[in-house]
């Protein structure tokens, strides 16, 4: 028989250049929308436990499914409530956003020791804080609460907290976004506060770490013929004499994985409060069972279990996509222990 070529997965691409290393693993958030004339945060963060599947009754009218039972994946992600610990106001001149000031909760819980360094608020006078900050605000101010997230309430085996912004959606009226979130410091976020069951949603994560790899697998190179008398899993010529360099556009060796990515148009297909609806016979493997408030959302996100992932209100809203909440018939609760 005949030597069968054999070609690597085409997901090379040189839209996602560099492919380096992300500087930080919770993942960042670049841009905001503000989507309605509700004064609500833009987003939210949560930790990733698994996949399962569900079956549902397609609701979106210029579906060609619309009306039928459909079985989809679900990405099983599980989001204790934040705690608003501060607040941030930023301004802006030509020269772009710059930080103006901030204000703390007077009352933060020890596990944010593991952290950061909490300073002694004997002397911190916050209500000189709250009225220097109020007068710094202008038509450009943008208002972000600082968050914390609670691991300890999950099967996470870590208690140090991650420490999130996520903006106030903006009305035009910068002292009422203030006192808006000044009216919830301290508190606890539940995400039923934020998100809407049925809405689309951005995620927001960095993948799986894949360490040094080659072309194949890193841009889907075509392999050699066998007879190739040096390499078969390498790019044969690199670039003409002229330029005399090799240009960033030849596929080459490097880092795979690890990559900040956004994944736009993520439905929340549910949002639970009883865990004993989605675990598993004994859990969620490499994470275990999810202990409190989750999401359901349609399809895969970026990251391997247990990363935290941010979520965010889609900046790029569908006009024609309904948002409500879909009719959910059933979710696979089988083991994934195969046991």
């Amino acid at each position: 028989m005949g030597h069968r070529k054999k070609h690597a997965p085409r997901h090379g691409s040189l839209a996602f250049l560099p492919r380096k290393r992300a500087a930080i693993t919770k993942g960042r958030v670049r841009r905001w929308l503000n989507t309605s004339d509700s004064l609500i945060f833009l987003g939210y963060a949560g930790f990733k436990a698994g996949m399962t599947h569900i079956t549902y009754i397609e609701d979106q009218k210029n579906s060609p499914y619309f009306g039928k039972e459909l079985m989809k994946p679900v990405t099983v992600i599980e989001v204790p409530p934040l705690i608003l610990i501060g607040i941030r106001v930023y301004n802006e001149d030509e020269y772009g956003k710059y930080i103006v000031g901030d204000i703390f909760s007077t009352e933060l819980n020890d596990y944010l020791r593991r952290k950061i360094s909490i300073p002694n608020f004997e002397n911190y006078d916050f209500e000189s804080t709250k009225e220097k900050l109020i007068k710094a605000l202008n038509n450009t101010s943008q208002i972000r609460g600082i968050f914390q997230t609670q691991p300890h309430l999950t099967s996470l085996p870590r208690k140090k907290p991650d420490i999130i912004e996520i903006q106030v959606n903006s009305v035009g009226d910068s002292v009422e976004e203030f006192n808006f979130a000044l009216n919830l410091l301290g508190n606890e976020i539940r995400v039923r506060d934020i998100l809407i069951e049925g809405e689309l949603v951005d995620i927001l994560a960095v993948t799986k770490g894949k360490g040094f790899q080659g072309p194949v697998k890193r841009f889907g190179v075509r392999l050699l013929t066998r007879k190739n008398n040096k390499v078969q899993r390498a790019v044969a010529c690199i670039g003409p004499w002229h330029p005399a360099r090799v240009l960033y556009t030849v596929p080459r060796p490097g880092q795979l994985g690890f990559h900040q990515r956004t994944e736009y148009h993520k439905r929340i297909m549910v949002i639970g409060e009883n865990e004993e609806e989605i675990n598993p016979k004994g859990g969620f493997v490499k994470y275990g069972k999810v202990k409190g408030d989750y999401l359901l959302v349609l399809g895969s996100i970026p990251g391997p279990k247990n990363r935290l992932v941010r979520i965010r209100k889609t900046i790029r809203p569908i006009k024609t996509f309904t948002v409500k909440s879909p009719e959910i018939t059933f979710i696979c609760r089988e083991s994934q222990q195969r046991k």
